[in-house]
C-alpha cells in the first residue's frame, strides 16, 4: 500500500511537517511495511514558509526588521533548496498578531518590514519570490514595502511621506527610479486567496479594516486614501491596481505588489507547483490530509480541499483529519472526501488540545488503520 500524507499545519499546535510525522507513526504501527510519501502543505497563509522549506529541505533565516508600528523585531524568511526561490510570509514582519489589540491602528501601521525581508532575500541572488500575504495588520496599500525597496513616495514639496494609510492622503507622486535594481529580474508570485478589489465597499478597508482597529470614521478616510493612491500609481507607473481582484488583500499589499509586477495566484496552487504535488501522489492508494479546523469554508481554497480535488482527478480516496470539525464540514463529502475524523478524544481545554496534538493525531490514525486492517483481513 502506498499512502501520501499531505496536511496543512494545525495552528498553534503542529507544523505540517510534525503532522506528517504523527500520521506516519500511526500508520506504521499497524502497517509497518507501508510505503509512505510525506508532503507538508500550506495554502499561502500561516505555515507556508515552514511547509515549503520542509518540503524542499531549504533553510530559514532570521533578520531584524520593523514591525507594523515601526518597532524593531526579528522576522523570518526561507530559501528553498534549489537556492533560486525565496519564501516570505508578510505576517512575519507586518502581521496582525504582532500588535496587541489596544495598539492596532491602520492609520499608522506599515508594511515596511515586509520590504526589508524582500531586500534580505535578494542578497541570496534568487530568481523568484513567493510571498504569502495573509494576516496583515496594515492598510497602507503596500506603500511601506515600496519605500523599503527604494521607491520614493513624495508629497507636494518633494519630501518622503510617512508610514501608514493615513499618510497616503499626502502622496503627490511616486518615483520608481530609485527602486532596487535587482527587482527588475525577479519573478514575484503572490499567494492570495481573496478576490477583494483595492477600494470600495468590498475593498481592503471596509472588509478587513475593522479587525485592524479601524473605526467607522477611519475606514472612510483610509478608503479615500487608497483610492487616491491607486490614481497616483496609474498616472505615474501606468499600472491599474484598483479594480483588480486580490488587490485589496492584506490592506492593499496585493495592489502594491501588482505595482512591482507581481502575479496574484491561489496559495494552494503555488505550493502544489513547488512541491511537485501531483506527480508525487498520482500513484498513491490513499491520501491523508487535514488542518486544525475543517468546516464549510474549507472548500474556499484551503489546503485539504485543494488536496482532495487533485486526488479526485486520479480517483484516489481521501481521509481528512482535524482538531475541530466545524459547522457545515459535511459538504466536504461532496467534494472529494471519503471519510473525515476529529482527532479529539473527548472534551478538553484549548490549552490541552494544542499541547496533545501530536499524540492525538497518531492515536486517531492508528484507530483508522486498525479498522482498515480488519477489513483487509476479512478480504
Amino acid at each position: 500500500m502506498k499512502i501520501a500524507i499531505a496536511p496543512d499545519s494545525f495552528k498553534e499546535s503542529m507544523t505540517a511537517k510534525e503532522v506528517c510525522g504523527s500520521v506516519e507513526r500511526g500508520i506504521l504501527s499497524i502497517f509497518p511495511n507501508c510505503e509512505i510519501i510525506k508532503i507538508p502543505m500550506a495554502d499561502g497563509g500561516e505555515g507556508t514558509l515552514e511547509s515549503l522549506v520542509d518540503a524542499t529541505d531549504g533553510n530559514i533565516y532570521c533578520e531584524n526588521t520593523l514591525n507594523p508600528l515601526g518597532e524593531e523585531i526579528i522576522s523570518r524568511y526561507g530559501i528553498l533548496n534549489e537556492k533560486k526561490t525565496a519564501v516570505i510570509e508578510m505576517a512575519s514582519s507586518s502581521g496582525l498578531e504582532l500588535i496587541p489589540i489596544e495598539k492596532r491602528n491602520p492609520y499608522i501601521t506599515t508594511t515596511y518590514g515586509t520590504g526589508q525581508l524582500i531586500l534580505k532575500a535578494l542578497d541570496h541572488n534568487i530568481e523568484k519570490i513567493i510571498l504569502g500575504i495573509g494576516g496583515s495588520a496594515t492598510n497602507d496599500g503596500g506603500s511601506g514595502m515600496l519605500q523599503a525597496l527604494g521607491a520614493r513616495l513624495l508629497d507636494e514639496n518633494g519630501e518622503n511621506i510617512g508610514f501608514g494609510g493615513f499618510e497616503l492622503s499626502k502622496l503627490d507622486r511616486i518615483d520608481f527610479s530609485t527602486l532596487d535594481k535587482r527587482l527588475k529580474n525577479i519573478e514575484i508570485l503572490v499567494a492570495c486567496d481573496v478576490t477583494n478589489p483595492l477600494t470600495g465597499e468590498n475593498g481592503a478597508t471596509y472588509v478587513f479594516g475593522p479587525q485592524k482597529g479601524g473605526t467607522k470614521e477611519m475606514l472612510e478616510v483610509l478608503d479615500n486614501n487608497l483610492c487616491h493612491y491607486s490614481k497616483i500609481v496609474k498616472r505615474d507607473l501606468n499600472i491599474e491596481i484598483d479594480n483588480i481582484p486580490g488587490a485589496g488583500a492584506a490592506g492593499g499589499l496585493g495592489g502594491g505588489l501588482l505595482a512591482l509586477g507581481g502575479v496574484l495566484k491561489k496559495g494552494i496552487e503555488i505550493v502544489m507547483e513547488i512541491t511537485d504535488f501531483e506527480d508525487k501522489i498520482k500513484n498513491s492508494d490513499l491520501i491523508i490530509t487535514g488542518e486544525g479546523g475543517m468546516n464549510s469554508q474549507t472548500i474556499c481554497g484551503k489546503t485539504p480541499f485543494g488536496v482532495a480535488k487533485v486526488a479526485q482527478k486520479y480517483k484516489i480516496p481521501v481521509i481528512g483529519i482535524a482538531g475541530d470539525l466545524g459547522k457545515g464540514y459535511e459538504i466536504l463529502y461532496e467534494n472529494g472526501f471519503d471519510a473525515i475524523f476529529s482527532i479529539m478524544p473527548g472534551v478538553r481545554t484549548l490549552e490541552d488540545a494544542l499541547k496533545s496534538g501530536k499524540i492525538n493525531v497518531e492515536n486517531t490514525i492508528r484507530n483508522i488503520f486498525s479498522i482498515l486492517k480488519l477489513q483487509k483481513n476479512e478480504d
